[in-house]
């Protein structure tokens, strides 16, 4: 019997907005090779499978595919999964294994849309040389002076790498005109799952863009992952001296606006991020 795939918009309640990602609660049985072709067939970023578990302890084994290849981490498809899975044992906290780690989750509802809130695992962020920031501004198509100064380029790591760049203006984030070729083949060199580009709202409040085209996608309208990386990116450079926690907008220059809420402590390399999810209606 076929696998049932439930599709999900995470990081926002409304199904037209957030992050698409399929849901497969019933993978035990699937290779390696199916789940590539279900997560292509689906077509999108990303399709998470619930390869194995025990539901009394709430324990579960996840593995993540986008159209083209198999990723350690997925954070839009663990927050979907969660508020699957909650759905079907109620609130409360759930354990992932994943192939970056163990990822915790806790499932609450309310009365918009139910909310998962992850803990990645351990997060790490070190200087970009300037050989591949220079490849990548070129696949961008963007120049060193659309940099922000105050936030320097890093490789982050929250359960996948991602390069991390910081540009002036909003309006400059909005053009993301790049070579996806060529941004692919950088990516696929250096191990970078996206390119987490953002700037600086109000109030605390970041914008980003994210593309992802070794996952054979332009662009991630929300990224968990990402958010992770630039959470504990942040935390690098000493710019949370104390808990904070902030929002990260993404997906608005797509079309599909979502919201992830992000939590860094000083002490702590593991970061939260949190999101709601809903059913996208068949």
């Amino acid at each position: 019997m076929s696998p049932t795939v439930l599709r999900y918009a995470a990081f926002t309640t409304d199904p037209a907005g957030g992050n698409p990602a399929g849901v497969v609660v019933d993978a035990a049985g699937l290779d390696d090779a199916r789940m590539r072709e279900i997560a292509a067939e689906v077509g999108y970023s990303e399709t998470a499978f619930v390869t194995g578990g025990d539901e009394r302890r709430r324990r579960f084994e996840l593995r993540y595919f986008s159209p083209l290849a198999e990723v350690a981490f997925c954070g839009h498809a663990t927050v979907a999964t969660a508020v699957e899975l909650g759905r079907r044992l109620g609130p409360g906290r759930l354990v992932f294994a994943t192939r970056a780690g163990e990822v915790p989750v806790e499932v609450t509802s309310d009365d918009t849309a139910p909310r998962a809130t992850l803990t990645s695992v351990e997060t790490s962020s070190v200087s970009a040389g300037d050989t591949v920031v220079d490849a990548a501004l070129a696949a961008l198509r963007w120049e060193r002076a659309d940099l922000d100064p105050r936030f320097p380029p890093h490789v982050a790591f929250g359960g996948n790498h991602h390069l991390v760049l910081g540009v002036r203006t909003r309006s400059r984030l909005a053009e993301l005109h790049y070579d996806v070729d060529a941004l692919a083949d950088l990516m696929r060199e250096q191990d970078w799952t996206t390119v987490h580009l953002f700037c600086t709202g109000v109030d605390g409040t970041y914008h980003a863009r994210n593309p992802f085209p070794v996952g054979g996608v332009v662009e991630d309208a929300a990224t968990g992952a990402a958010a992770a990386a630039f959470g504990g990116y942040l935390r690098a450079l000493g710019l949370v001296p104390e808990p904070t926690s902030f929002l990260v907008r993404q997906g608005e220059d797509m079309g599909r606006p979502s919201e992830l809420h992000v939590t860094v402590t000083p002490d702590d390399a593991r970061v939260r991020v949190s999101g709601q999810a809903v059913v996208i209606p068949a």
